[in-house]
This record gives structure tokens, sequence and C-alpha cells, in this order.
């Protein structure tokens, strides 16, 4: 049956503990005698558990972007159907009774299938449907998951249907009503498992989420929910669960282990804290990371003030890979100590989908795919992000052009209506390619992959140029005259594409040979050299204007104008209102790549 939230946060309100025991695991143990006397042969169990994270929507292997089975450079396979499978085979080898299952947040946003049912056929309407993920992760007998960051991307309407929808509690220790400062979800769950020797081994988990919900999804949670930071709640929660009497603690941490934040100052509490906790907090053993989308098969944070070490693990991102946790128990002082443990990734291209799996979400499948097929409009040439990084492309114009034209649309009669509009984007998929001729929601859609919404900040030229300046820290530096490789020229300090930002209407030049802070040249507004003192309005993302990146200026600049649309439905209106995307009236080149002035392509 679906989690009770309700009864659990009554029981949290009632008592102060805000604990949620469950049921065991397991079936019935044997009777057995408390563990003998002194000399006897030590008491021993092994558990696994046993986690996966940033599943982002995905329960087949399947892109709905390409209307084709997941494919990437690295042979990767996704999905909740395969992780299945994996998670099959460790029941079946350490025996289900031994194991547990968890999610560390970020499960239902990401791919169309999760966009339809919260917006297309939402879950929420009066006879709305099961959401998929929650079908999948119900069938798998996933325990618990942290809520993540993207949770919200749909509003929390979306969010709590799909909490009532799971069998297993969403928990978010730091996740707290704005007005009563008390827990707006479970904070954590206990499970009990039974152990052959008559001693149930009391399992906590506990969740933590990620601070910068409250500035990426400010518009839904502002005045609703707070969120403080990982390692003050995990000093809260953590003595209070052994208080309790569990005997293990593992968080699941929609937090990086970096120690690093994209949104710079705009908050006090750290976005990628899951080592700092590990290393701050004692009492806990073992931390499933999420958020950060890298792979970490095992590593050990020592605690500072217990000298204990605490494993952290974080599984590759969309169902690539399942951590399991090895936890090796002893039983002395009357109850059960960790003794060890270890971690690993599988690899979940190893295996085939589990067809139970593929049975349950099939006809949602064909209906998403049916959706993302229909045809749109159509296009007078074909587009590709191939060389959006390095080049200035019409793919990456046509999302500028369609930004501009709205946000000049909705300052039309306004005090700001006088104002040049500007407009940024970047490449979220070098894979997003817009063909000539008839044009479908997919691949429209497929150059918008996040639900981020349109804004409209006011900005000096100054701050338009600093703004510049700091994305091009995307370029590794690379003196004139040095071969040049279009595969090495980008993502210097591990800058992901989504944090490098092309502006539309300026014209200027980026010399990759000087260093970063000095790179924009030629910098101009209407065939002039821009001026410093002169306002635009930026046609930004909210994700952006939020602080997302850390680019500067952008996040304190004055808000004229801001919507709740995705950017990604704004474009696909576009284009079935106009029916037609006319190339050459967007396309042109205003921005190049040079060194020491010498234009690099």
């Amino acid at each position: 049956m679906p989690f009770n939230r309700r009864k659990f946060l009554g029981r949290t309100a009632a008592t102060g503990a805000g604990v949620a025991l469950s049921g065991a695991v397991g079936a019935a143990p044997a009777v057995a005698a408390e563990p003998g006397a002194q000399g006897r042969r030590k008491r021993r169990y092994a558990l696994t558990v046993m986690g996966t994270t940033d599943l982002h929507g995905n329960v087949f292997n399947w892109d709905y972007f390409t209307d084709a089975v997941f494919k990437d450079k690295d042979h990767n396979d996704v999905g909740l159907a395969k992780i299945s499978t994996l998670v099959n085979r460790v029941r079946k080898e350490k025996g289900r009774h031994n194991t547990l299952l968890i999610d560390a947040g970020d499960t239902i946003q990401g791919t169309q299938l999760a966009y339809y049912y919260a917006r297309v056929e939402p879950i929420t309407g009066a006879h709305g449907p099961v959401h998929p993920m929650a079908k999948a992760m119900n069938a798998m007998g996933y325990v618990a998951a942290a809520v993540g960051n993207h949770e919200f991307n749909y509003g929390i309407p979306v969010l709590r249907k799909f909490e009532k929808q799971c069998d297993f509690p969403l928990l978010a220790a730091n996740a707290l009503d704005a007005r009563t400062l008390r827990p707006a979800f479970p904070p954590y769950v206990i499970k009990r498992v039974h152990t052959p020797h008559g001693r149930d081994v009391r399992v906590a988990i506990l969740g933590l989420t990620n601070p910068g919900i409250a500035i990426w999804d400010k518009a839904n949670v502002q005045g609703k929910m707070v969120f403080p930071g990982l390692e003050e709640q995990a000093a809260k929660w953590v003595p209070k669960l052994r208080s309790m009497g569990a005997d293990v603690v593992i968080v699941a941490a929609h937090s990086g282990a970096s120690g690093t934040s994209s949104y710079g100052d705009a908050l006090p509490y750290v976005e990628n804290a899951a080592a700092l906790v590990a290393e701050k907090v004692p009492g806990i053993d073992a931390i499933l990371v999420g958020h950060a989308h890298v792979e970490i098969p095992e590593y050990r944070v020592t605690n500072k003030k217990s000298g204990k070490q605490v494993v952290l693990s974080e599984p590759l991102k969309f169902g690539q890979r399942l951590t399991v946790f090895d936890f090796e128990l002893v039983w002395g002082r009357g109850s059960w100590q960790v003794e060890s443990v270890s971690a690993k990734v599988l690899n979940s291209n190893t295996v085939p989908e589990d067809e139970r799996i593929v049975r349950l979400v099939r006809s949602q499948h064909r209906k998403v795919v049916a959706y993302v097929n229909e045809r749109i409009g159509t296009c007078t040439a074909a587009m590709s992000a191939a060389e959006a990084p390095y080049k200035d492309t019409p793919i990456i114009d046509f999302i500028n052009h369609v930004q501009t034209e709205t946000v000049r649309a909705a300052l039309a009669g306004t005090q700001y209506a006088s104002l040049p509009v500007l407009s940024q984007a970047s490449c979220f998929s070098r894979g997003a390619a817009i063909p000539a001729g008839n044009v479908s929601v997919r691949q429209v859609a497929g150059l918008y992959p996040f639900e981020n919404t349109l804004a409209a900040r006011v900005l000096t030229g100054k701050q338009v140029r600093d703004y510049l300046e700091f994305s091009a820290r995307y370029y590794v530096r690379t003196p004139a005259g040095a071969p040049v490789d279009p595969a090495k020229l980008t993502n210097a300090e591990g800058i992901p594409d989504f944090n490098y930002d092309a502006v539309s209407g300026l014209s200027y030049e980026i010399d990759i040979a000087k260093a970063p802070g000095s790179r924009i040249a030629k910098l101009s507004f209407n065939g002039k050299p821009l001026d410093d003192s002169a306002r635009f309005v930026l046609a930004v993302n909210n994700y952006r204007a939020s602080g997302g990146g850390g680019f500067p200026h952008v996040g304190k600049a004055p808000e004229v104008w801001a919507n709740s649309e995705e950017i990604r439905n704004t474009i696909i209106s576009w284009v079935k209102a106009k029916g037609t995307i006319e190339v050459s009236r967007f396309a042109s080149v205003d921005w190049k790549l040079t060194r020491d002035g010498v234009p690099l392509f």
C-alpha cells in the first residue's frame, strides 16, 4: 500500500521523534537464544543495500529524443528495467531478505515519459494515471528514496501526488515547511531486517536533499518550503537515529561529493556536501550520493570526530549503474555493530531488461512514443548542435530567436519595451538536430531537455561584458599556432556544456589564446562598441537567473518579467503557431573563437 505520509508526519508532530518504524524485511526469524557466553563464536550477519540515483524518468533503455535505443559513446544502457535485472541477481545471490533497495533522488523529471505524465496527461488529474516511475519502483521493492531538486520542477502538487502513489517514503530531512519549520517530508525511515540469530538489524535511512532548490525552483517553493544545509540537519538527526537503536545508519543524499557549489554565494549552504557530511557528522556508516551525475564506485572519508571511515558511492545517472553496499555486522554488547563496509557499482549494460517491468509500463511508453513523433511543423534547412559548443550555429540561434520574440511580446506596452532584448542559450545536447522538412515534438524538445522556464532581467553593458567573460572560461587556453582539435577546446576545468552561454543580439569575439577574464574582444551592439552604461533586457532561463552556474550579476538583476511555461514548450508552441521554421530569418554568425585576433575557423 502507498506510504502514509500524513500518518508519519502526524507522529512526528505528536512525538517530536520524527520516526516511522516499518515492517520487518523477510520471513519470520527462527527462534534463537541470546548470544552465548564469552569465548563462543561471534554472531555475524551480512547485509546488502543497493542504491540508484538520478534516474530522471528512465524506465526503458530508450531515447525519446532520437526515437531509438539509448546510445552514448561509452556504450551505456539506461532505465529501471535494466536495473531491475541487476537487483534481482543480487537478491538471488544474497537472499532477498538480506537486501534493501533505496534511491537518492531526481526521479520524476528528465525524459519525455516523465514530462508526459506531469504535463500532457498529468497524474494530478481527477482520474490521473499512476506515474510510470512509481509503477516500476513499487514493483522493484524500493524501501525509500530521497527527494531530489528536480522533483520540484513540475510544482509541489505533482510531487505530492507522486509521493502518494509510491509504496515507499520520499525522504528529505532538510526540506522544512516554511511556516512551521517542521519536516515537509519524512526525514528518515527505519527498516527492521530479520537475521538467522533472532535479533533484527535496525537499518536507518536518512534522506537529505539539495539546498539549491530554494533558488532553482524558487517559483514553486518560495513561501512554502525552506531548505537548510545537509550538514546541520544530518547533525540533528543522526544522533536521534542512534539513540533510537539504529544499528546501521545510511544517508541517501541528493548532493554530490565534491564540496563545491554552482550557485556561488547565493546561499550559505554547500550544494555538493555529501563528503562534508561524512567528515563532520559522526555516526554514519555509508552515504548513497546523488545529484552530480558522476560515477563513484567507492570513496572513503574519515570522520574527524570519531575517526571512523564512512563509505560513499554514487552510481551513474539514468539507471546506468547500481551501487551495492555490503555490510558485515557482528553481535556484541547487546546490539549489532558494523564491522566493515564496502561498495561497488554494477553496469546495467551487462544485462537484459526485466520483462516484468517492461510489461508493467509498456502501454504508457507506447503512448509517449506516439506523442513525441507528432508532426508540428516544417523547417527550411537542417540544423545540428554538433558544433554548437565552439561555433555560432543556427540551432542555438533558433532558441535565442524564440526567447527574444517571447520576451519582446511580453514587454510590449511596458516601461521596458524600448530596451534592446538579448538572449542566452546553451548547447544542452550535442546530438540535438532538426531536419529539413517535417518536424516533430521530439526533435524540438531535444533542444531543451531541462524544465527551465523563461525570465527577463535588466543588465548594463558592463554587466553583459562580465557575463560573457565568465562564460568564456569554458574554453581551454590555446596559443596561436598550436594544433586545433575541436574535441579538446571546450569544458575547461570540467565546466559542462550547459554552463556555457552564447548571447544573441550582440557581436563579439572570444580570444582563447588569452587568459580567462580577458577574452572578450570587439564587443559591439548595432555595429558600435558596447556602451558600458547602456541597459539591456536579457532573456534568461530560471536556472541561470537564480544563480545556477554562478554567472555574475544576473541573479541580482531586476526582473521585469517571468512565466511558468517550460522553454521547451514555448519553442514547441512557437513552431505550431508559425508552421515553418524559416532558418534564414535568424541564422547569423555573431560570435566566433579567435587566437590573438585571428579567427579559429
